[in-house]
């Protein structure tokens, strides 16, 4: 290992590791839904979603993590994966929808996308510059 406790110094690109961390916060949804769906694991289609989705969701936070930095990676997978959720729960009718609760939705949104745009820290950015990257 290395001394940031990688085992290898590959990380993978910006868009690769924002793209599995999206795919991950949809999975989230999923398996938040499944589980709803499964009432406790009595219902099995539903606990077995659960059961494929929540571990693919972790594994693909966790890759994104070699790329984006922790606290970005888990405040957007767990906002985007709380506002689909919601959104989800709305659309299928389980929750109701109601004005407050789609601003409050917006605002988690806007929270993640200027956390996607918001400025890598100076020593974040000097690492990047330099080849280096550590944690």
């Amino acid at each position: 290992m290395t001394a940031q406790g990688r085992r290898d110094g590959r990380t993978p690109s910006q868009a690769s590791a924002w793209s599995v961390l999206l795919a991950s916060a949809v999975l989230e949804a999923i398996w938040a839904l499944a589980l709803h769906a499964s009432h406790g694991f009595t219902v099995l289609a539903p606990s077995l979603v659960f059961a494929v989705a929540a571990p693919l969701s972790m594994i693909g936070l966790g890759y994104a993590m070699r790329g984006i930095p922790l606290s970005t990676a888990y405040a957007v997978w767990t906002g985007t994966g709380a506002a689909l959720t919601v959104l989800a729960s709305m659309v299928l009718g389980t929750e109701p929808v109601s004005v407050l609760k789609l601003l409050f939705i917006a605002g988690i949104v806007g929270c993640v996308i200027g956390l996607k745009f918001a400025p890598a820290s100076p020593r974040k950015a000097a690492d990047a510059e330099s080849g280096s990257v550590q944690d």
